[in-house]
């Protein structure tokens, strides 16, 4: 029943080859237990791939299954989320719904989350055709800084080359001669031109002109600074306002700047990188993979739960339900991109409901989440393998800490025992945070040597029962106590 969050899978599975049993296992490197909710969300992924398989009039008809998980807080709702995304690589949106308001209140507008999870969709994309043209954008960029070290017979050097101040003479005949008078100091013709040329461009990759000083026109981008708020908040305006004063005020000029050689070639591959991706495609690519398989997880739904109580900071919840219900049902919202339909979003609801229920949530709202899947707290074994079975455990995490000051800590099995029966202890007589607790006992424990492990003589630290006792026994003791420190 433990969750817990383990290194990067290097090279993941194609999510349309998986099947839902597959689909769990992936899950099973990264979460233990929750077996419930891992087979929800392996199915209602599985059913995102058969729809896209279907007759478009069919698929059309489909409607995705959104899932409302419920559990105390520190068992891994979250983490089951995130996983979904990275195995799903699609656009991924992590929201609280507490931060959202009812129309007329001050507040994030409800539909921000659709804008936002069409701005990551539009990175994602992106980031992915950039690194389609890296390669080409790296050798034009590089053959730029070459124009600028040494022109082309027949092209006016792009700009002048100087060593800076106070660096030392260059052992290479080629650096003690001015850049732009090598192709006038004979006439050696195209081959030496290209030999020349080739000989600075290795000197290039290998960063020994990195030094040189060139001159390059770079855009400037200095835009005046513009809020204007409105009921619905500042998002809808402030993008295409920005726009709109690009040329105004000289955003498309260009001046010219001294900078490293290796400042400019990094300026120039991403200058060729922005040249080369069609951002046109790139919008049309993120729209479509909103549309068709975007995921947004709305967290602390539980805090919107609840009916009108006419008074206090409660009066908008309910609000708050009507106003996400037609952007989970579906509706069409507006973004700077253009207009995105939200019918086949993937909704993915979690809360605590320790105060509230969900039968109190509006009947309409809870329709759109027909599947529930309840997450099982953690007991004092799921506590002892969060300590120890992740690759990233959190004694491997303060391990590994420690030995950047030269300090070997070492946990025997007693130890990790009592961690795991304090956390547990606390969680009964106070409030149950989950994993988290973890978090607060093993920094208390640590604390001493951690402020000490620069100073320590001992650079072998054992963590043993006994030390364990002698750091918590008494807070764990004193309940009033242990309210404040753990």
């Amino acid at each position: 029943m433990v969750i817990y969050l383990s290194g990067e899978v290097e090279t993941a599975p194609k999510l349309d080859e998986l099947t839902p049993r597959q689909i769990v296992m992936e899950l099973d490197k990264y979460v233990v237990g929750q077996a419930a909710a891992k087979r929800a969300v392996a199915v209602a992924l599985r059913n995102r791939i058969r729809r896209q398989k279907l007759p478009a009039d069919m698929a059309q008809e489909v409607m995705p299954k959104n899932i409302l998980m419920i559990g105390p807080t520190g068992v891994g709702k979250t983490e089951i989320a995130r996983r979904l995304a990275r195995l799903s690589n699609s656009p991924f949106l992590k929201v609280e719904a507490s931060k959202y308001t009812e129309v007329g209140y001050v507040g994030r507008d409800v539909e921000s989350m659709i804008r936002d999870l069409v701005e990551i969709a539009v990175d994602m994309v992106r980031a992915e055709k950039t690194e389609e043209v890296q390669e080409k954008a790296e050798q034009v960029a590089e053959d730029r800084v070459l124009d600028l070290l040494l022109p082309l017979p027949g092209r006016k050097p792009a700009g002048r080359t100087t060593p800076p101040s106070g660096t030392e003479e260059l052992e290479d005949p080629l650096d003690a001669v001015p850049d732009d008078m090598l192709l006038t100091s004979g006439d050696g013709g195209a081959d030496q031109t290209q030999r020349t040329r080739e000989k600075l461009r290795q000197k290039l990759r290998d960063g020994k002109l990195d030094h040189r000083i060139v001159e390059i026109e770079v855009r400037e981008r200095n835009f005046p600074t513009l809020e204007i708020i409105t009921n619905q908040g500042v998002e809808e305006m402030d993008i295409k306002m920005q726009e709109s004063f690009t040329n105004l005020f000289g955003g498309g000029r260009t001046k010219k700047r001294k900078v490293r050689v290796d400042e400019a070639l990094d300026y120039l591959i991403q200058e060729e990188e922005q040249r080369l991706v069609d951002m046109d495609q790139v919008t049309r690519i993120a729209m479509e993979r909103v549309e068709q398989s975007g995921m947004i997880f709305l967290d602390e739904i539980d805090k919107i739960a609840g009916r009108e109580s006419g008074h206090g900071p409660d009066v908008s919840r309910e609000g708050v339900q009507r106003d996400l219900l037609p952007i989970i049902e579906g509706t069409t919202v507006s973004t700077r991109y253009g207009m995105v339909r939200t019918d086949h979003i993937l909704f993915v609801a979690a809360g605590a409901f320790h105060v509230s229920k969900p039968s109190e949530m509006i009947p309409e709202m809870q329709g759109r989440f027909p599947i529930r899947v309840e997450l099982d707290p953690l007991t004092v074994e799921d506590f002892k393998r969060i300590l120890t079975e992740p690759k990233n455990s959190l004694i491997k995490q303060y391990t590994a800490l420690l030995d950047t000051e030269g300090v070997t800590l070492e946990f025997d099995q007693e130890a990790i025992d009592l961690l795991a029966q304090f956390a547990f202890s606390v969680n009964e007589q106070t409030e149950n945070i989950g994993a988290r607790r973890l978090h607060t006992i093993l920094e208390k424990v640590l604390e001493e040597i951690s402020f000490e492990a620069p100073d320590l003589r001992e650079k072998l630290q054992v963590i043993d029962g006994h030390y364990v006792r002698s750091r918590l026994a008494d807070i764990v003791r004193n309940q009033d106590l242990s309210r404040y420190i753990l």
